[in-house]
Order: structure tokens, then sequence, then C-alpha cells
């Protein structure tokens, strides 16, 4: 979707002795939290989806995406435009511009065009390179060579002062259960509806609504998820599983349509109502970077038709995301398990029910033998 208002200019520091007090203010400018990117790319290959792999892993996620695709090529630009629009990123300056094709310069212009930050190309070199000239023909910079006037290109207006280290974050080796996610591989067959559908809110009326997370359970959600996946989609499909408790075929009706950011909403469709019927879910403040990141993706990948999260087919790959996060269902008592310690039983509500329901006709048969 294109932005309401052109983009800010792109800015082109000109480092021209190659001074190492730019690398290192530049550098020193990487905040994600406070909006800021610094991103270095990889030497040794001219690759653009390699530079978008640098991105997302400056970004703080994984650089590859799970999945098939089709032509065999990786959506990874798509990927990056999609987390640099939903998450807080007003900034990203990119060093070693003059290494840059002209090629992997039009990647990084049209990730400007679309998500509309302030993009600043540091190129350690007295002047333009060719390829460099030759891709910003067409767009609106200006140089500088002031290292002052770099900062506050790196920093913003007014220059913050570098944030003190991130405390480092707690391993997430610890599991964290979520009675949520039962039902992510539950076997119902709900179907997206064909015609245009306005859902009403969820009513509850045929199981309990899933106990929303507390402040610093969803804090570690989303910093696991964030880091668990590139795939905005996978990431989003965990995510709405956690504030609906609806299994994966019913998260698969979803179309980019459905979410509704104004309302903060998310619709889920059930026509035959296996469970809860045609349904608009509130979303929690939480989840709706992942439902934006998700929504822009599928936009740019497939358009408004397709899942907005994951498909069925995306099963096993959905189920890895949430194990890479340490995020599970309940788990059955070491006496009652399938498989060996450790690894995750996803069906265990399913074959509880399945116990349950097995065991009423023989009740039944031993009181009518009284």
């Amino acid at each position: 979707m294109p932005l309401a208002t052109p983009p800010p200019s792109v800015t082109v520091v000109l480092d021209r002795h190659d001074d190492v007090l730019h690398t290192h203010t530049a550098l020193a400018a990487h905040h994600p939290p406070s909006g800021r990117i610094t991103l270095h790319p990889g030497p040794g290959t001219t690759s653009e989806t390699g530079l978008a792999h640098d991105l997302l892993a400056a970004l703080g996620k994984p650089p590859l995406l799970p999945g098939r695709f089709p032509g065999g090529r990786q959506p990874a630009w798509e990927a990056a435009t999609a987390w640099m629009t939903a998450l807080p990123v007003t900034r990203l300056t990119v060093l070693r511009a003059h290494r840059l094709t002209a090629r992997r310069t039009m990647r990084l212009l049209h990730l400007h065009a679309r998500t509309g930050i302030h993009l600043t190309l540091v190129c350690h070199r007295p002047c333009l390179p060719a390829a460099l000239h030759q891709a910003l023909r067409t767009a609106d910079y200006s140089l500088t060579v002031d290292i002052e006037a770099a900062r506050r290109h790196y920093y913003g207006t007014p220059t913050a002062e570098p944030p003190p280290p991130d405390e480092p974050a707690a391993p997430a080796s610890r599991w964290l259960t979520l009675p949520a996610l039962e039902r992510l591989i539950s076997y119902d067959s709900p179907r997206p509806c064909a015609d245009p559908c306005t859902p009403p809110p969820i009513a509850w009326r045929h199981r309990p609504p899933p106990v929303p997370l507390t402040a610093h359970t969803a804090q570690r959600v989303a910093h696991r998820l964030h880091t668990a996946t590139a795939h905005p989609r996978l990431a989003a499909a965990v995510a709405a599983a956690l504030f609906t408790g609806a299994s994966l075929q019913q998260l698969a009706t979803a179309r980019p349509r459905d979410y509704d950011t104004a309302a903060a909403t998310l619709a889920l469709h059930d026509r035959a109502r296996y469970t809860d019927g045609c349904s608009a879910y509130p979303v929690p403040p939480w989840a709706g970077i992942f439902l934006q990141a998700a929504a822009c993706f599928t936009r740019l990948v497939s358009g408004e038709d397709q899942e907005l999260l994951a498909a069925p087919g995306d099963r096993a790959h959905l189920l890895r995301v949430a194990e890479t996060a340490r995020l599970r269902p309940p788990q059955p008592p070491t006496a009652r398990r399938k498989g060996p310690v450790g690894r995750v039983e996803w069906d265990w509500r399913e074959r509880q029910e399945a116990e349950r329901y097995e065991a009423v006709p023989a009740r039944h048969v031993r009181l009518s033998r009284r």
C-alpha cells in the first residue's frame, strides 16, 4: 500500500577517509526498540536476497524463512518490508554503501519508498561510485560530509544519547505452558466464507474463552516469537492462537481483509459452526504487530485472497516455530506420555477427549446390567 505522504529524502554520508569514527557512531546508534537500525552488509556477496537476510538479522530475527515458496525463491524482501512496516522502526543506516550494486541499492530505495523510513547510506569513499550514483539518479537525496550532521541522521533530531546496553535477555530455555494452544491441531474443518462476511463479536457459547495473558507473559511471548522466526505469517498464527484458542484449520480461514486494524479485531470463519461460527475476536495490543506484519507480507506475496495466517499445509512449520519459541500446550503426566521425554505432545487434549468419549458407552453398558 503506497504511503499517504512522500517519504523523507535519502541521505548519503560521504566518509571520505574511511574514518572509523563514522562506523562506530553508526553502529552505536543501532537500537531497534528506539526505532533505529544500522545495517552492516555481509561481505563476499552481491546477492539481493543476502542483503534482505542481513536486514532481517539486524531486526533480531533468523535470516531464513521456513517453508516452500513458488519458484524456490524465499520472499525475504517481502518479509523484511513487512516487519519494517509493522515494527516501530523509523531509521535505517546502511554502512559500506559504496559496495552496493545498483540492484541492491534499488531494493533499499523501494523499501524506503514503501515504509517511509529515514534511509541513510554511508559511502566510505571520497565520491559516489558509479553503481550507487546510477541507482540514486531517480531518488531525492542529499549529501553530507560532516560527522555531526551524519550523527543527527543516525540518531534523529534532536540527537539522542546512546542508550545504555540492553540487559542480556534470559535464554528462553524454560517452556511456557499455555492452555490456549490446546486446540491448535484439533481436526475441525471450517472453511473461509466465499461471500463477503462481517462476523459479529465472539460470543463464546460453545467453549470458554482463553485466559488472557498477563502483561509479563505477553511480553515474554512477543519477544520469543520475534526471535524465533522471520516468517510473519507463522509468527502471527501462533500469536492469534493464543488470543482466540482456535485450531490451525480455523486460523487458516482468515484473509488479510479479516484483520481490522482500526477496530483491532480478527475475523475467523466457520460457516458450519463446528466451533464458534463466524466471529470477530479482539486483538490484544501485544499481538497487533504480528498481524500487521502478516497482513503486509501476504499482500506483497500473494494478494488479498490468500491466507493471512498459516495454511493447513504449514502445520509442521508452525509447530516448529512454537517449539523454537518454547511455547507449548499442557503436557500429559509422565505415565501417560506416548513419545519420549522432551518431545512436545500437541495432541494431549485430543486424546483426553477421545478417551472420555469412548468411556461413555462403556459406563452405560455397566449401568444397564445392574
